[in-house]
């Protein structure tokens, strides 16, 4: 394995340090530094950027965004025993990476970076789908990101990236393309990680789209397509009759059938679903 910089190689830095990933923060740590840098990659041109990081553990990704020319890399890492590997990094790229000990679900980054900002995370399991909601419903559109670039379970990345029709389509997909443009770029099988997972991995990326793709309120669409597809199984004059009184009239004004369910309703007509029932003004 060619290295990236001179920095040691991950295994040893994790030998050092005594960095045994840990189940309870979701870790799995990517150790072959050729592949973090192909995932940097997936994130587009780094030069001109700040870039988040969520989770770096022992930085193998961190040093991907560093070696690919990221501007600054804003890294928020749960676990203190990963401080002094990350410092370590921190030293060889003066300047470039500051770490902040602390939970990403806590933190508001927004203080610590220049835009533009861009997104690269293996993200750890446990916070991964939580963190992508936040971003995905900002109170302000165009959010503070240009794009995401996220590691998830295989699971989680179809699921962003689902079609009307597919058992994976629900209201990750709807959420995610609505706002952005979403593909998988990469997959990753168990053993590319230590521990290896019991599930495969992909890398999804995200860019923000200047304005929503179709016009709705977005507490309104939050709310019918939660309702929707929190009783997939029904048909939808069932399971959003507490929406309103005369929700068949808003489907059928929608251009929706009030006998569909939701798995086969398009983001284009669950967004005219929301302005019947919340007419923009």
């Amino acid at each position: 394995m060619s290295q990236i910089d001179t920095l040691p190689p991950l295994r040893d830095v994790i030998a050092t340090h005594q960095l045994s990933a840990r189940k309870s923060l979701g870790q799995n740590f990517l150790l072959d530094l050729n592949l973090t840098a192909k995932i940097a990659r997936q994130a587009g041109d780094l030069t001109g950027c700040d870039v988040l990081e969520i989770g770096p553990g022992p930085g193998g990704l961190t040093r991907g965004l560093l070696a690919e020319g990221a501007r600054r890399v804003l890294a928020l890492e749960k676990d203190s025993r990963c401080l002094p590997a990350l410092n370590e990094i921190a030293e060889a790229y003066p300047g470039r990476l500051q770490v902040i000990n602390g939970d990403a679900l806590e933190i508001d980054p927004l203080e610590y970076l220049t835009p533009p900002v861009r997104v690269v995370a293996n993200l750890p399991y446990n916070v991964g789908t939580e963190l992508l909601v936040r971003w995905l419903t900002p109170k302000d559109w165009p959010p503070f990101w240009q794009s995401l670039t996220l590691m998830f379970q295989r699971e989680v990345a179809e699921r962003i990236v689902a079609q009307p029709g597919s058992k994976a389509y629900g209201r990750l997909a709807i959420l995610a393309q609505w706002r952005a443009e979403a593909r998988i770029v990469l997959s990753l099988p168990p053993g590319a990680f230590t521990p290896p997972p019991k599930v495969s991995s992909a890398v999804v990326h995200l860019d923000a789209l200047p304005e929503p793709r179709y016009p709705a309120d977005a507490a309104t669409l939050s709310r019918v397509v939660a309702a929707a597809f929190n009783q997939r199984r029904k048909m939808l004059r069932a399971s959003l009759k507490g929406l309103s009184p005369d929700i068949e009239d808003h489907l059928v004004a929608a251009g929706i059938q009030p006998t569909e369910r939701a798995e086969q309703v398009s983001l284009e007509a669950f967004c005219a679903l929301a302005r019947s029932l919340k007419p923009l003004d």
